[in-house]
């Protein structure tokens, strides 16, 4: 099925009815602000900020170019995905998690929004899964992290299907798909930020894949949607 564009400016899918209009994103206050956070959520974001940019002396967790705008090209870029998350949800998958985008910045939105909702961090690099546990400590949220690649099978068989399914920059929808299926369900939806290739991945993947997907309009990046996953079943072979 053909990806829904919801245009320039897509009324949000969650509780708190959001608008998606333009903002800066320049600061923890005005992320608080646009996403109407409470101080102690603001708190844990900094807490998180300043754990990253110390780490990053040793680590690349993201690019250096980047690093000064964190608080939009990073922080906002992945609380916005939580505004997408249908409400009431327990469990959330974020795969290759890295430096915490987007899996992190929800697990700490999510502890206000949603405490009993518990994430799983899915990283390989096993720096990045140490510097996850600092941060999340940091931050104050309990997070489960699993220091293994996707698709291995002791990954496979800890992580259960999960309400949630999020990944940013990791891979194609297709490889995607195929890698973390296991952890899908049918009332899974998957939170996925993609660029300006979003309408080709999309038609590749429905080469092996049904689902229905619609792409919101990202808040940080004019040219970047988020495609929103769902009823996603493997094609029948003919």
């Amino acid at each position: 099925m053909a990806p829904a564009d919801l245009g320039p400016n897509p009324g949000p899918k969650s509780a708190a009815q959001l608008p998606r209009t333009p903002a800066s994103f320049e600061s923890s206050a005005e992320i608080a602000e646009y996403f109407r956070v409470s101080r102690e959520t603001r708190t844990r974001l900094e807490a998180y900020a300043t754990t990253l940019r110390q780490w990053q002396k040793a680590i690349n967790l993201v690019a250096p170019s980047t690093l000064p705008d964190l608080w939009r090209r990073h922080i906002a870029d992945s609380a916005q995905i939580v505004d997408l998350a249908p409400a009431g949800i327990r469990t959330w998958a974020d795969l290759g998690s890295g430096g915490g985008f987007p899996g992190l910045v929800a697990a700490i939105l999510l502890a206000e929004r949603e405490p009993s909702a518990r994430v799983t961090l899915i990283e390989s690099d096993q720096r990045k899964a140490a510097f996850l546990r600092e941060a999340a400590r940091a931050a104050g949220v309990v997070v489960d992290i699993f220091p293994e690649r996707i698709e291995r099978t002791a990954t496979r068989g800890s992580v259960k299907a999960v309400d949630v399914i999020s990944a940013r920059a990791l891979a194609p929808l297709s490889q995607l798909f195929e890698l973390a299926s296991p952890f899908s369900a049918a009332a899974t939806v998957w939170l996925l930020p993609k660029g300006r290739d979003v309408g080709a991945e999309v038609q590749d993947a429905e080469k092996a894949w049904k689902f229905d997907a619609e792409l919101v309009p990202s808040l940080t990046d004019p040219e970047g949607r988020i495609v929103v996953v769902r009823n996603l079943s493997p094609m029948l072979a003919p």
